[in-house]
């Protein structure tokens, strides 16, 4: 089944230099670009990631620190690939608490802004942990019956990212082809930022899910503490956190004027 798209999705993923979300760089980026009519467009780059690889990532997706080092940073690429992007929801495999997350921290540090407002984000690994509680290589094995080939490969993990989504659609009645439903229904719980230390409570509140504050609204812990903000601003959270933050503090000093 094919995609019902009312503006392009990118499907994409990032091969990087470990997990942290805040700390990690991207080695490589894959994106797959569907339009509403069905013409797709693809790049993969390697990006230098201007930090050491260590040994037991190289172990899991083979890119090694010699091989990217003649390679364009991230900064140096992070106009073409904000245009390619530009307009478009996103898609992913764990894109929603991994790949989408990065990928903000990445362009914040090169100073273009980067938020969610006008797109949504479809999380095929969700959609497939709510259904069989797989892995990505069993996940195409089952929907697509083929064995997933230079696995941790961002290139091949893309495109069988995209497979599988148009396979899950055709096995699952219940899921609407619709790219806001299939945003809804990969996503587990209403993050105010992606990381998931501001989320939203049942009357779309943010809440602290951490620390001494955690289950306090936002905007009551920054009133009463002072200095809480700028204990969060110097310490190590990822910068969209910060700039969600930034935004609630605001938006509380402004709702007093």
């Amino acid at each position: 089944m094919e995609l019902k798209l009312k503006k392009p999705i990118v499907f994409f993923d990032l091969e990087t230099t470990g997990i942290n979300i805040a700390k990690d760089r991207i080695v490589e980026i894959s994106i797959l670009k569907v339009y509403p009519n069905g013409n797709k467009e693809s790049k993969t780059w390697l990006v230098n990631p201007e930090m050491e690889i260590p040994a037991e990532v190289v172990a899991i997706h083979g890119i090694t620190n010699e091989k990217v080092v003649t390679e364009p940073t991230f900064a140096e690429l992070s106009k073409e690939i904000n245009q390619l992007i530009d307009g478009c929801d996103l898609a992913g495999f764990n894109s929603n608490r991994f790949d989408i997350p990065l990928l903000a921290e990445e362009f914040l540090r090169v100073g273009i802004d980067f938020d969610m407002n006008n797109r949504v984000g479809v999380d095929v690994q969700v959609i497939y942990h709510k259904k069989e509680q797989r892995t990505l290589s069993a996940a195409y094995n089952y929907y697509c019956d083929k064995d997933l080939e230079n696995a941790h490969s961002a290139e091949a993990d893309t495109n069988a990212t995209y497979e599988i989504l148009k396979a899950q659609l055709d096995m699952y009645d219940d899921l609407e082809n619709d790219v806001k439903f299939l945003h809804e229904f990969s996503t587990h719980n209403k993050r105010a930022d992606f990381a998931g230390f501001i989320m939203f409570n049942d009357k779309d509140e943010e809440i602290f899910t951490f620390g001494k504050y955690k289950g306090k609204k936002v905007a009551e812990v920054l009133a009463k503490d002072k200095g809480y903000y700028s204990w969060i601003q110097n310490a190590d959270f990822p910068l969209y956190t910060k700039k969600v933050l930034t935004g609630i503090k605001l938006r509380s000093l402004n709702n007093k004027l």
